[in-house]
């Protein structure tokens, strides 16, 4: 019974010598990275169907580094983010000797031979363009620490609060998870602790603001996969404001102040007001269906439908104000009251009553206990009756009340808009 198993022994270790032989001859001088992978990843000692064999949880090391972003246009939530994703990992199986002149193996071709995190993108919207060879690299290092770096191409499709849009800061998120392997087994980790995302010095940006990014660990109350690790990525974008002051808040104010200049012209300047009235209108109601058919649709009441609400009851105020002026100034006067052009509408009811006008007519109070009428120049204490107005002068004074009123209520409404929803913006930042 000994011998044969002494000669089991002998085998053994034959075997072994001989493996040993063989792997140090694949690392010599001369051979190149392909035949290295080919003998490393042979079936006989390689399978990729079954994690590296470490003590703990396999750790993979995540970073992300920012290539360009973009957006179709200004009132999208859409947002293309383009980024390298780096993954970094240790698998003694594909330790190689020093032997080697390589620093690293380069194992673009043998990707379908080797294991790799199953990583799938959850939150995102949509990939761009599919994966091919060249836009990924796969490396591996003497100690058996893979990186793998592939570059992705997102549509994400964020969060708004379009109920202050064009004050809101878009909140664009997307995760990264394991589909197979849960904590116990495989965890991820950002790289180095980083808690930003990594950005390229050539960073590209069309019509996306970047002014906010994090790197997060999933929360467990938004995952409905709670035991398997998770990574997510924030990106907070805001909005071009000087594009919408320019096409939106500046064009505005000048149709809306447009429509006061009619107070200052003659309250019988039918054309001239009638046309500017009805040119401001039209040209505010063109401009903001033009803006409007670009915004997202939604059912609750926005930034954007005050701002046009508003601005278009001022204007049509000031056109009413002109068929109220003009109805009143074309009223027949009572008691052929008369109007003397050129004294001020406001003070003439003052005027009048300290002037009497020769031979008038007027209650007296000096003729004993019953009031008798005397000419107005008789020299008596009077009792003037109190007339009505001229109605021109009615009209000439609801002009200059308006030229006080309206500018001065358009200015409080501006700063109130911008102050409040500017607010909103702050909060939304606080939180």
């Amino acid at each position: 019974m000994g011998q044969p198993c002494m000669l089991v022994r002998v085998a053994a270790i034959l075997l072994v010598t001989r493996e040993t032989v063989a792997l140090s001859d694949i690392f010599e001088e001369g051979k190149s990275d392909k035949e290295i992978l080919d003998n490393l990843l042979k079936a006989t000692r390689y399978d990729k169907r079954l994690l590296p064999p470490v003590r703990d949880s396999l750790l993979v090391n995540v970073s992300v580094l920012l290539l360009s972003l973009a957006s179709p246009d200004e009132s999208s939530l859409k947002y293309e983010v383009e980024f390298l994703l780096q993954q970094q990992w240790y698998d003694p199986r594909l330790q190689y000797s020093n032997q080697s002149q390589y620093n690293y193996l380069n194992a673009i071709h043998h990707h379908n031979n080797i294991w790799i995190p199953d990583t799938y993108f959850i939150m995102h919207g949509d990939f761009k363009d599919p994966i091919i060879p060249m836009h990924f690299s796969l490396r591996i290092y003497r100690n058996g620490s893979v990186n793998y770096l592939m570059r992705r191409h997102l549509i994400l499709s964020c969060q708004g609060s379009l109920n202050i849009f064009p004050f809101d800061d878009p909140t664009c998120t997307f995760s990264m998870e394991s589909i197979s392997y849960e904590m116990t087994s495989m965890r991820y980790v950002w790289k180095n602790d980083e808690d930003v995302l990594r950005k390229s010095p050539s960073l590209m940006t069309l019509n996306a603001y970047l002014i906010n990014n994090s790197t997060l660990i999933c929360p467990i109350k938004s995952s409905w996969r709670g035991n398997y690790s998770c990574l997510m990525v924030e990106l907070i974008f805001t909005r071009d404001r000087a594009f919408y002051f320019t096409t939106v808040f500046i064009p505005g104010i000048i149709l809306v102040t447009s429509s006061f200049i009619t107070f200052w012209l003659e309250w019988n300047a039918v054309p001239a007001r009638v046309m500017i009235g009805v040119t401001t209108m039209l040209n505010f109601f063109t401009t903001s269906n033009g803006f409007r058919s670009t915004l997202p649709v939604v059912s609750n009441l926005t930034a954007m439908n005050v701002w046009d609400g508003v601005c278009m009851c001022f204007i049509y105020a000031s056109l009413l104000e002109f068929v109220c002026v003009n109805y009143v100034g074309r009223k027949r006067p009572l008691h052929n009251v008369v109007y003397r052009p050129g004294e001020n509408p406001v003070t003439q009811g003052d005027k009048k009553r300290d002037s009497a006008v020769p031979n008038e007519i007027v209650t007296c109070t000096n003729c004993g206990p019953n009031p008798c009428t005397h000419a107005a120049n008789n020299g008596c204490a009077e009792v003037r009756k109190k007339e009505p107005p001229h109605p021109i002068r009615v009209a000439k004074t609801i002009d200059v009340i308006a030229r006080i009123t309206f500018p001065t209520a358009y200015a409080v409404f501006l700063v109130f808009f911008f102050y409040h929803y500017k607010s909103f913006t702050n909060v939304s930042h606080d939180e």
